[in-house]
């Protein structure tokens, strides 16, 4: 609203108004200053309940037994044997010896034609291939509209060698230009030559159309069928059980189908990106084909009378083209294992929790040793103390941070008065202490302290509380419970060594008590008591405020922030009007003024 004003008093009203409505907005300001205090506290105490979680989820990994029975394997020869061990693994010596490799089936073609370009179309390499490797397909193609004007249209399929094949290889196709159908002879061949005007000519290696005449932007050509020539074969391989990888309709063989437009390189990469399980490439030194299994050993049909692991379907794979042999056969690897005589389909084999990957053939002994990983375990449980230490740190600054009272949230009247850098260290002051003394918080902390320090009661071992594995409370008091590894770390290295299953127990144990609970465990519970009493206080990001303490003392503040504002929009209009009766006796007094002066005049 514009409000001219003060023309017949000379008074600057809006002043006198603004002035005014400050000391009227004094308690509106206060009660935004408490919003503010109320949305930092309850950020505070999402941060802390998010420090609160994300060392919960680290304290779950302290509850997996494979945090404290890592393994650690050596070789006495790598480049012979490698080996690693799961937690599972028991410690002991293992000795591998007359170790025999696993090989991968594999099957060589003859050597192709010279001449033959593993680059370029099969179809117009055609000559160096039986006849009997294609099979006609028929394609039936739609009606094209073209979009421009244009004398040439490609298909999408090349090695063409019939159009329309049921009416005769001498046929045409028609074209339809504003209404009115024109047939276009069609020619197949390699090379178009001339083309007359009713003449369309088919690249029979592309599949491209070349028509005599040019055709206009919305002419159609319609709908025909055309003979195109495929390579058809199939591939059957079996698994370690003896089953066939490939589709149940198909018998267990893996099919395919490739048009003649296909080069040689291009049919083998997709053999090899095939389900099939084998690799194929062309080598151009001996032009022959080579297709090897993927997985090792012998793998062949459970029903198989000559024991075949790759068999080959068509004549294009067979006695037509590549002639590949049909017998090829892998081998198994052959060891011996502490004594015992063993096979394996693959080079890389697991027992007793030890996976052996074998490097190389050989006749001598490699021993290789399994045991505790101690350094691992020391590492893992170090690495829990120090996170568990930063997180009491960042909370115990929080609960005993003092609140400087002296700096209260900024009204927008306030901040625009200040630099960015000044309004930014101001609100630092006055975030400061919103958390102080909180008793969720520090009745987490303390229980925190209590988890650690009470007995784990019913542990099979000698280790039933945390001084006994050399970890102990500091000694600094202003370090407020944070935990310390005694020495370098000795003792604890020493209680991993002599009786890991007792330490795990310490941390991680079980139980229907908290006495008989891990420290872990006792951790995991009151985080989860602590975070959940946070939350009914502070809440959560995806919550309402009718869910959470803070978020209902919000909602009451803006109420009221709400309904002062449309009080003071109507003290405001009060002021206005006030004045604006003064302005008008004013003028009338005037008007009167100067009335009589001109009686005296």
């Amino acid at each position: 609203m514009v409000r001219v004003s003060g023309l017949a008093s000379g008074m600057d009203i809006d002043q006198i108004v603004s002035d005014l409505m400050k000391a009227e907005r004094m308690p509106i300001d206060k009660m935004k200053k408490q919003k503010q205090t109320l949305e930092w506290q309850r950020d505070d105490y999402r941060s802390m309940n998010l420090l609160l979680s994300d060392f919960n989820n680290l304290a779950f990994n302290m509850t997996l037994q494979s945090s404290y029975s890592s393994k650690t394997v050596s070789s006495a020869d790598e480049t012979k044997v490698k080996a690693t061990a799961t937690s599972s693994a028991g410690n002991a010596s293992y000795t591998l010896s007359n170790v025999t490799m696993a090989t991968a089936a594999q099957s060589i073609s003859t050597s192709i034609d010279s001449s033959m370009d593993p680059t370029k179309s099969l179809w117009s390499q055609r000559g160096s291939m039986d006849s009997n490797v294609w099979t006609e397909k028929t394609v039936e193609q739609a009606a094209i509209t073209l979009s421009a004007d244009t004398s040439t249209v490609k298909l999408a399929k090349g090695a063409v060698s019939a159009v329309n094949q049921n009416t005769g290889t001498l046929n045409s196709i028609s074209v339809t230009t504003d209404g009115i159908s024109k047939a276009y002879t069609v020619r197949i061949g390699t090379g178009a030559g001339t083309i007359n005007s009713n003449e369309v000519f088919i690249n029979e290696e592309t599949g491209e159309m070349t028509f005599g005449t040019t055709l206009t932007s919305g002419s159609t050509i319609e709908a025909f069928s055309y003979q195109q020539n495929v390579l058809n074969f199939s591939m059957t391989t079996y698994d370690s059980t003896g089953k066939a990888t490939g589709n149940i309709q198909d018998g267990g063989s893996t099919p395919f189908e490739f048009d003649g437009s296909t080069s040689l390189n291009t049919l083998l990469t997709q053999i090899s990106n095939s389900k099939v399980g084998i690799s194929a490439f062309f080598d151009e030194g001996t032009n022959k084909v080579v297709m090897t299994r993927k997985d090792t050993g012998n793998l062949s049909s459970v029903d198989s009378p000559d024991g075949s692991n790759m068999v080959f379907s068509g004549a294009f794979l067979t006695t037509g083209f590549l002639q590949l042999a049909g017998d090829a056969k892998g081998t198994d690897a052959k060891f011996t294992l502490n004594g015992l005589e063993t096979t394996r389909k693959s080079n890389t084999f697991t027992t007793g929790g030890v996976t052996y990957t074998l490097q190389n053939n050989f006749t001598g002994d490699v021993r290789v040793n399994v045991s505790n990983d101690t350094q691992k375990v020391f590492d893992t449980i170090k690495d829990f103390v120090t996170k568990y230490n930063e997180l009491i740190e960042k909370i115990n600054g929080k609960v005993t941070e003092e609140r400087d009272r002296n700096y209260q949230p900024l009204t927008d009247q306030e901040r625009e008065k200040l630099t960015d850098k000044q309004a930014e260290q101001w609100d630092d002051k006055a975030k400061s202490g919103l958390l102080k003394g909180d008793t969720i918080l520090s009745s987490g902390l303390n229980q925190m302290r209590s988890n650690w320090y009470a007995s784990v009661s019913g542990v099979s071992g000698a280790f039933s509380q945390l001084t006994d594995i050399g970890i102990s409370t500091s000694a600094n008091y202003s370090d407020r419970g944070k935990l310390v590894i005694e020495g370098d770390g000795t003792k604890l290295k020493e209680a991993i060594e002599k009786d890991p299953q007792s330490v795990m127990d310490l941390f991680m144990k079980s139980g229907s008590t908290t006495s008989e609970k891990g420290i872990v465990r006792r951790l995991r519970d009151t985080i989860t008591q602590t975070v959940s009493k946070v939350e009914q206080r502070a809440g959560r990001s995806t919550w309402t405020s009718e869910q959470f303490l803070l978020g209902r003392n919000l909602k009451s503040v803006n109420s009221q922030i709400t309904s002062f504002e449309s009080r003071l929009t109507q003290i405001e209009d009060r002021y206005y009007r006030q004045f604006t009766a003064m302005e008008k006796a004013i003028q009338n007094a005037n008007a009167q003024s100067a009335q009589l002066s001109q009686y005296f005049s």
